[in-house]
């Protein structure tokens, strides 16, 4: 994937431009978990004034993505392997529950633009090359739509809530593994076929499966400590 922080930021929308820069450089790893950000080298980068940088960073900070820690400065949040390891255990159940009840819950509509969505991230040179599986939005967040489309708001929530935007950290950086990303892809496939089926259960072990061997890259980690 191209550097995120390697475009002049045009005038429009200057905020939300900025700040979808730095989180396409957080999710990417080029500003890596821990690092510290600087203020003045950003600017200079994205050739920002530091007003729409500083207001970009308070977003972002609010999306759990960066750290403001007194008389260090701004950092990239990160989560130890433990802690990442126990939430994706968590989150195995939930989402898994969660593409169950929306194989019930969908329409026909959504799960065919489901289906063309895989279809564009298949197009993906990063995924056709094996390195890696970006998701650069929500909109085009497979597992964003499943969470959205269970009909549940409160697990809804609970998935996508303050940890949606620092798990989107790891999802990637999982899907740089070599063959990771293409068999993400139809580990994803599996799943919206089951969706299309109607199949609650069958959908739930998919996702589960799913996501279980993303989290191998977790573990690998873990066992290498």
């Amino acid at each position: 994937m191209k550097g995120a922080l390697e475009n002049k930021v045009q005038a429009q929308s200057l905020v939300d431009v900025v700040a979808e820069r730095i989180e396409a450089a957080i999710v990417s790893g080029q500003l890596e978990p821990g690092s510290k950000i600087s203020e003045q080298g950003l600017a200079a980068s994205l050739g920002v004034s530091r007003g729409p940088l500083r207001e970009a960073i308070r977003r972002l900070e609010g999306r759990k993505l960066l750290e403001r820690t007194p008389n260090i400065g701004v950092r990239v949040a990160a989560l130890s392997l433990k802690d990442l390891n126990e939430i994706l255990q968590v989150r195995e159940a939930l989402e898994g529950m969660a593409c169950g009840l929306a194989a019930a819950n969908m329409s026909d509509a959504e799960i065919a633009a489901l289906a063309r969505l895989l279809d564009s991230h298949g197009k993906q040179p990063s995924v056709q090359e094996g390195k890696g599986y970006y998701q650069e939005s929500k909109d085009f967040d497979f597992h964003f739509r499943i969470v959205t489309g269970s009909g549940n708001e409160r697990l809804a929530q609970m998935l996508t809530g303050d940890l949606y935007y620092l798990l989107r950290v790891y999802r990637y950086k999982s899907s740089t593994k070599p063959g990771r990303a293409t068999e993400a892809l139809e580990e994803h496939r599996a799943i919206v076929a089951a969706l299309q089926q109607r199949d609650g259960a069958a959908a739930e072990a998919a996702m589960r499966a799913h996501l279980r061997n993303a989290r191998r890259f977790v573990e690998e980690q873990l066992a290498g400590e």
